[in-house]
């Protein structure tokens, strides 16, 4: 295993770590993240299910996988690990996150801006297909390689966003 790179090794290495773990538990793997803020790291796994999240299980998760991360010992340097739920406005940012989510309004925003010079997007999510995701906007349909974007994003609540 990977260790020390920081990058998407180390997500894929915890991701095959507790995928067995979290599923077992009757819950889904939503995301798993490496994120630096400031001088800390923070391993972020994101688990999902049909009904409502409650901070036991989110705790119940995270001392279930603990000791299996702890046993791997995939990275180097030290971090904090956190347990919870993608949320509201949650990120979607694997091909099985999109299917679902057909006919909701999303938002996104690109790394560079596209041929009509925008940015920041919004709309309902019409298809992802082979990597591109299409969302019917104001001026009428957008298509854009989720590659090309820094976030694309659920808007679950209108008051939220």
């Amino acid at each position: 295993m990977a260790k020390g790179n920081g990058g998407k090794n180390t997500v894929r290495t915890v991701e095959q770590l507790v995928r067995p773990v979290v599923e077992g538990m009757g819950l889904r793997l939503w995301d798993v993240r490496f994120e630096k803020e400031g001088p800390d790291w923070f391993l972020r796994i994101f688990i999902d299910r049909d009904t409502p999240l409650d901070t036991d299980t989110c705790e119940a998760v995270s001392r279930a996988i603990d000791p299996v991360i702890d046993a791997a010992d995939p990275i180097d340097q030290s971090y904090y690990m956190e347990v919870g739920s993608p949320g509201l406005g949650r990120r979607l940012t694997r091909p099985e996150h999109f299917g679902p989510y057909v006919g909701q309004k999303i938002a996104a925003r690109l790394i560079r801006p596209n041929a009509d010079g925008a940015r920041e997007l919004e709309g309902t999510l019409l298809a992802f297909a082979d990597g591109n995701v299409t969302l019917e906007g104001p001026a009428g349909p957008v298509t854009f390689a989720l590659a090309d974007a820094s976030f694309v994003k659920l808007c679950d609540d209108e008051d939220l966003f």
